[in-house]
C-alpha cells in the first residue's frame, strides 16, 4: 500500500519541487534588485545585498533617498508619464482594432477570408527589423517621427498580427449558433459584437492586453529607432539606458530605476492573472 502511495505521489513531489526551484531562481535576483534599490552607494561597494539577511531588522534603516534621486535626475518623472502615454495607446488601439478584426475573419463569411487571415499569419514571421527602413523613411516624410502618434502606429502595426491570430483562434470557438439566433432576432454585426463577442471574450482580451503592455513597455529598440531625436517622448527605456551610460558605477541609482520600471507591468499583471491562464486555453478547445 504504501509502495502504491508512493509511485501515486512521487511525480507531483517531484514537479512541485522544479516549480519551487525555478521559483526560486527568479525571486532571488529580483529580491537582490529590490535590496540594493534601497542601499546607499557605501553599503553597495562594501557588501553584498544578501547580507542584508543577517540582520533583517537594519533594512527598516533605509530609506527612499535613491527613489527619490531617480526620479528628480534625468528627466525620468517625464520619461514615466511617457510611457504611460506611449503604452496606453499602444496597447487599446491594436488590441480593439485586432479584436474587430478577428471577429470579422471568424464569424462573417465573405469571399478571400481565408486568403487574408493566412497572409496575417505569414506576417508574423516577418523579422520585425527588415521594417525599420522603409516605415522610417515614410515617418521622415510624414514628419512622424518623434510623435506618440506615430509610436502608437509603429506599435499597432508590430502588434497586430499576434494579437489578431490569438483573438481569432478564440472568437472560432465560440458556438456559431449563438450569433445566428442574435442574427434572427434582427441583432446587427456591431451588436453581437459589443454585446456578444466582446463580453464572451475577455479573458482572451485581458490576456492580449497583458501581452502587449508589456512589450511596448518593456520596449527599447523600436522607440529608440522612431524617436527621431525627440528626448521630449522618450520613454523610460530609453532614459533608464543613458543612466547606464551617465551613472554606470552608481549601481544604487541603477536598481532603483530599474525597480521603478518593474512595478507597472507586475502591477497590471497580477491585476489580470485570473483571466490570462483562461485566455491562453480559452481557444485551443471547443465547449
Amino acid at each position: 500500500m504504501n509502495r502504491l502511495k508512493i509511485k501515486k505521489y512521487a511525480p507531483r513531489v517531484v514537479v512541485n519541487a522544479l516549480v519551487i526551484f525555478a521559483m526560486i531562481i527568479w525571486i532571488v535576483p529580483t529580491l537582490g534588485l529590490f535590496i540594493t534599490s534601497f542601499r546607499s552607494a557605501s553599503d553597495v561597494a562594501r557588501t553584498g545585498w544578501w547580507t542584508v539577511l543577517n540582520s533583517p531588522l537594519k533594512f527598516t534603516q533605509y530609506t527612499f533617498e535613491n527613489y527619490k534621486n531617480v526620479l528628480s535626475t534625468g528627466g525620468m518623472s517625464t520619461a514615466f508619464r511617457n510611457s504611460f502615454i506611449i503604452t496606453i495607446g499602444g496597447t487599446v488601439v491594436p488590441v480593439f482594432l485586432a479584436a474587430l478584426a478577428a471577429f470579422g475573419l471568424s464569424k462573417l463569411h465573405f469571399g478571400g477570408r481565408t486568403f487574408f487571415y493566412s497572409l496575417i499569419v505569414m506576417m508574423m514571421v516577418i523579422p520585425t527589423q527588415m521594417t525599420f527602413v522603409p516605415v522610417l523613411r515614410l515617418y521622415n516624410k510624414l514628419s512622424m517621427s518623434g510623435t506618440f502618434v506615430g509610436l502608437w502606429l509603429v506599435h499597432t502595426g508590430y502588434g497586430l498580427p499576434f494579437a489578431i491570430f490569438m483573438l481569432h483562434n478564440f472568437f472560432q470557438a465560440l458556438p456559431d449558433d449563438l450569433f445566428q439566433a442574435a442574427y434572427i432576432d434582427g441583432a446587427s454585426v456591431w451588436v453581437t459584437f459589443t454585446r456578444l463577442a466582446l463580453p464572451l471574450s475577455v479573458p482572451a482580451i485581458a490576456s492580449l492586453v497583458i501581452f502587449q503592455f508589456l512589450f511596448v513597455w518593456n520596449d527599447l529598440l523600436v522607440a529608440l529607432i522612431y524617436l527621431g531625436g525627440h528626448e521630449t517622448v522618450a520613454p523610460l527605456t530609453v532614459r533608464l539606458s543613458s543612466l547606464v551610460g551617465s551613472y554606470g558605477q552608481d549601481w544604487h541609482l541603477l536598481t532603483a530605476a530599474a525597480f521603478v520600471s518593474m512595478i507597472v507591468p507586475l502591477i497590471v499583471f497580477f491585476s489580470l492573472q485570473k483571466y490570462f491562464v483562461r485566455g491562453i486555453l480559452g481557444g485551443s478547445v471547443k465547449g
